[in-house]
């Protein structure tokens, strides 16, 4: 199977890659960038991302524009649902991605992270598989969520401390 892996950061991507590998996939990641916030933090993680995927031979998909206005006007007034709303953006472009490519299906590296909401990556994942005529890979990877954590650190690779947005950045950062 050839299969488009939306990957949000290098040290969630050690785990999944190495699981679709084993499973014999043909893997190639995708990183998408609009909801990344600030600029600087986007770059942190995409020079990160590319060191560790020119490491171990992941072909990869860069955006090179930065849509941050796009990504929050699409979130404003939708701020508790936010996280569909950004999972659905960026599940979006990596089917578009992954049919324009001929890839068969495609997935995300957010169904390793034990914070992410696997149902609602699951739901949102199969019904733009439907819409655009691509499967959607569902996996698991939270199973080497330590290993994972444990890998990033021993090729010291930077670890980002929120998921990306403006408001996971506050969530982390901001004590009332």
């Amino acid at each position: 199977m050839k299969l488009l892996l939306h990957t949000c950061c290098a040290p969630c991507s050690i785990y999944p890659v190495q699981v679709l590998r084993q499973m014999s996939i043909d893997v190639m990641g995708f990183f998408y960038r609009y909801n990344i916030h600030p600029f600087q933090e986007c770059l942190k993680r995409e020079d990160t991302l590319k060191e560790y995927t020119d490491s171990i031979g992941l072909k990869m998909i860069y955006q090179h524009d930065y849509k941050i206005e796009e990504f929050i006007q699409s979130i404003v007034f939708r701020e508790t649902d936010r996280c569909r709303v950004c999972y659905h953006d960026r599940l979006l472009q990596t089917a578009i991605f992954a049919k324009k490519g001929n890839f068969e299906a495609f997935s995300t590296t957010l169904l390793y992270s034990r914070f992410q909401n696997h149902e609602g990556i699951r739901e949102t994942g199969e019904a733009i598989a439907t819409k655009y005529g691509i499967q959607f890979f569902y996996h698991d990877f939270r199973e080497g969520w330590k290993f994972g954590i444990e890998e990033s650190k021993r090729l010291n690779l930077y670890r980002q401390q929120y998921c990306g947005c403006i408001y996971s950045e506050k969530d982390r950062y901001y004590k009332k």
